[in-house]
């Protein structure tokens, strides 16, 4: 089968059914995800690439491509959804991508830059990290055209003091701005796997449905382990080998995302000693830093129930403040039916009623903190959201203002549940446990009150409504399963904990000074390295994704240019 890349056609993706059994590359890159596609089109153009992507294609799905679907997709929970949903033992509902594009598939779509400051701090080299950032935006990145409720939002954040208007830009400058959105103007979705489109295809196979079990080493003799190969099952089942070709700069590298990449570290015998061998894993290598470090941006959010229209919007407008919290927006809330972009006031009677939703915080996204837990089944789901449809229009028109704490300081860890590849491990991220970021959460929910307040979003606020009847308005929606407190509305850091969310920030597991080098090969072993989001130390700016596609092409060209300067080196030998 072709994937289509609007116009591209991608003769090198096929389902994993179609590969060999044994097979030999350059270079094994596992997961096709945000950082995996730019990775394997820059690498293509001077080697044999091998992508490996547990999903499947992206093109000709409506539940990625379509904006309107950004909802249906988190609560499609089917084994052939884009999006595998796992809840962390904080007890916070949350999503992994299982397609092609990874999370920018499933995401929001805000596209902005890290700050100078963060690419400093990492050690990337800032001129190289701007042509990388520029190669990415000439493909999925955007200007989006903003709505009355989102103009509002950027006026009421200057009203609130976060300035100066710093307008259009992909740049993380402090102050209010319009970001860039991988939503093109028809509200199509273009993703990470768009990048793949740069890829030469004759030097890159792309595996879809490819599911990896393993990585294997060469060891013993006292050397160091050295990565050599991949095992990986099709959906049918049937094993499949990949091996690297002869030569010592031919690599193996981990792209599978801040759960799948320790994760999979960990199934092939790198981690904890005594947590693998709980699990039979024969040990290669013990390195009691993988999956440690994990951490979420605790995201919390306030309704603001609206008299006027509301148009559907996802992320457009950002306040970046001095205090470390962003401040970030969402309207309408009928994200799951392409047809219906307004949130009319309309009787709705008729057959052709539309379905009903809050968005991120329905039922049908299994963020159902009302019910026990043992009770969130499928059929108390489907009643809830039964109930829903009957509610008034009013009751939909409206918005999310959200704060987003950036870091965070709090940090947790993963464990392996289990050997299964496929089943989610078990994540801790104790949000909040550092007071930094309680405090952060507080003061920017005051700049949200503040917005709420302003002069510029009266039109879309009920004049009678205190912030306190808003704050407890939200604290009854079913966003995570934790229990509520009577004080919400009185205590803002209880407010924070009581209805904390992700926004899908998620990173570490896999840092850098940890697990891998400031050249992202893995530590203790040769021939393996890991690039995507579990490297991070800290979320870079207030939305990573297209950090974590430019580091993809960042490392790509690293990584060329090194074979090549080594190659030259040794001709002149």
């Amino acid at each position: 089968m072709l994937q289509t890349a609007r116009g591209v056609n991608y003769t090198f993706a096929k389902d994993a059914t179609r590969a060999p059994a044994v097979s030999y590359y350059d270079y094994i890159i596992v997961g096709g995800g945000t950082a995996g596609c730019p990775l394997a089109a820059t690498l293509s153009q001077r080697f044999r690439v091998l992508l490996l992507e547990r999903g499947g294609s992206p093109y000709g799905d409506e539940r990625v491509e379509n904006m309107t679907h950004f909802t249906a997709t988190l609560a499609d929970t089917s084994a052939g959804s884009p999006a595998q949903r796992f809840v962390s033992e904080d007890g916070v509902i949350n999503s992994r991508p299982r397609v092609l594009g990874g999370g920018s598939c499933i995401n929001a779509g805000f596209y902005t830059r890290a700050s100078d400051e963060y690419v400093l701090d990492v050690g990337w080299d800032l001129a190289a990290t701007g042509e990388a950032y520029r190669w990415v935006e000439d493909v999925v990145a955007f200007h989006p055209e903003l709505g009355p409720w989102q103009s509002a939002l950027q006026r009421g954040l200057m009203e609130a003091g976060i300035a100066p208007d710093n307008g259009f830009t992909f740049d993380h400058i402090e102050g209010t701005k319009v970001g860039g959105s991988i939503f093109d103007e028809e509200g199509r979705r273009h993703t990470a796997a768009d990048l793949l489109r740069y890829a030469r295809p004759e030097g890159v196979d792309v595996l879809l449905r490819a599911r990896v079990a393993k990585i294997l080493f060469n060891v013993g003799g006292g050397r160091r382990p050295v990565a050599h190969g991949v095992v990986f099952h099709d959906s049918e089942g049937q094993m499949h080998r990949a091996y690297l070709n002869a030569g010592r700069r031919n690599e193996i590298i981990l792209s599978a995302g801040a759960l799948g990449s320790p994760q999979l570290l960990m199934l092939s015998g790198v981690g904890p000693a005594d947590h693998l061998r709980s699990f039979n894993i024969t040990l290669v290598l013990n390195q009691p830093a993988v999956g440690q470090g994990m951490a979420d941006n605790p995201m919390n959010a306030i309704f603001v129930p609206s008299p006027s229209l509301v148009e559907v919007s996802l992320i457009q407008v950002v306040g970046i403040t001095q205090f470390g919290s962003y401040i970030e927006g969402a309207s309408g809330s009928n994200w799951a039916n392409p047809r219906h972009r307004t949130s009319d006031s309309g009787s709705g009677g008729g057959q052709h009623r539309p379905p009903r939703n809050f968005g991120m915080f329905s039922p049908q996204t299994g963020q159902l903190a009302t019910v026990p837990p043992k009770q969130r089944t499928p059929e108390a789901i489907a009643r809830a959201a039964d109930a829903m449809s009957r509610l008034d229009d009013a009751a939909f028109r409206g918005g999310f203002i959200l704060e987003k704490v950036m870091g965070p300081a709090s940090t947790g860890h993963l464990e392996l549940r289990n050997r299964n590849p496929d089943d989610n491990p078990a994540v801790t991220f104790n949000y909040f446990s550092h007071p930094e970021d309680l405090r952060r959460c507080v003061d920017g929910l005051t700049i949200i009150e503040r917005v709420i307040r302003s002069k510029s979003f009266q039109r879309f606020t009920y004049p009678d409504f205190s912030i306190e009847m808003l704050l407890n308005m939200t604290a009854e929606f079913p966003v995570n399963m934790l229990p509520r407190h009577d004080n919400d509305s009185r205590s803002l850091e209880q407010f924070c904990k009581d209805t904390v969310m992700t926004i899908w920030h998620y990173h570490g597991g896999c840092q850098v000074g940890r697990v891998v080098d400031a050249e992202y090969r893995v530590l203790g072993v040769d021939a393996l390295r890991v690039i995507d989001g579990s490297t991070l130390n800290a979320s870079p700016g207030t939305n990573p994704q297209a950090t974590v596609m430019m580091l993809g092409r960042y490392m790509g060209v690293k990584i060329q240019n090194e074979r090549l300067k080594d190659s030259r080196g040794e001709n002149c030998n």
